[in-house]
């Protein structure tokens, strides 16, 4: 088992804008939707990982008067998410640094624990995913989904974003992640002691001309102004040149009428 790390240790994105401006796209609609079905009013729920807190809200939303408790390792993150909770004048949410290897809750506190696309940034998702299990009650369910950056795939082709994901890759790894752990969920949920696992997958579509400016405008700007730019540059993987080539081959990409970009992710429910 490798060593482990807080969980935003080597956190490659960092919390540039607009990295949180895509965190702030996420709903419970189109990034929880597998773990929907199993939320009922008055249910007790961690929130791992909540970033600005928008799949927080919703959550609460759907198990009021139950109470939602979201962790972040990034404590200035969380005013993002008291503001989006007080947005909403939810009464039933919690906010509170934490670090998903030491959770700090007794045994069996929650009916759910949820992480969403926080597993590919850690050293040791099998010590996360058991650290879930411990605050689960008997009975209660452990749900996370990731993407999965090599089941990604594009269209028109270009070589400049066969770059930028093997350039994302080899950062991601460097840090000590797991960029590919949408394929990875259903192996890290057994190593972690589950017997009781349903598998699913889900996917990400950006395909019309705002959706294509959205997203290829954030990985333009990610790769220029972000953590991420800092990091690759920093441990020599890029230049400051190469970043900007490849922001450019996004721009390009996002202007093309009939182009489209698919991430998939994997998905598990887990019986404690």
């Amino acid at each position: 088992m490798r060593p482990r790390q807080a969980a935003s240790a080597g956190y490659l994105h960092g919390h540039h804008e607009s990295v949180l401006r895509s965190h702030r796209w996420r709903t419970a609609e189109n990034s929880a939707g597998y773990l929907l079905p199993r939320l009922a009013p008055g249910a007790r729920v961690l929130d791992v990982g909540c970033g600005p807190g928008t799949i927080t809200a919703d959550l609460a939303a759907l198990v009021a008067p139950g109470q939602v408790v979201a962790v972040d390792a990034a404590a200035h993150v969380l005013a993002d998410a008291q503001a989006e909770a007080d947005r909403r004048e939810q009464r039933n949410v919690r906010l509170q640094v934490g670090d998903v290897y030491r959770l700090g809750f007794r045994d069996g506190t929650f009916d759910v624990a949820h992480a969403h696309q926080v597993m590919q940034h850690l050293a040791d998702p099998v010590a996360a995913l058991a650290e879930m299990r411990r605050v689960c009650r008997p009975g209660g369910i452990v749900a996370a989904r990731d993407g999965d950056y090599g089941g990604m795939f594009w269209f028109p082709d270009d070589p400049a974003l066969q770059e930028w994901r093997a350039l994302y890759q080899r950062a991601a790894r460097l840090l000590g992640g797991e960029p590919d752990a949408g394929r990875r969920m259903l192996h890290w949920a057994r190593a972690a002691g589950f017997a009781q696992i349903e598998v699913s997958a889900s996917s990400w579509c950006f395909s019309t001309a705002d959706e294509r400016s959205w997203w290829g405008g954030l990985w333009a700007e990610r790769l220029t102004e972000s953590g991420f730019a800092d990091q690759v540059i920093s441990h020599g993987l890029a230049s400051r040149a190469d970043l900007e080539r490849l922001a450019q081959a996004w721009r390009s990409w996002a202007s093309a009428q009939d182009a489209w970009f698919l991430v998939p992710h994997g998905e598990i429910l887990c019986r404690t």
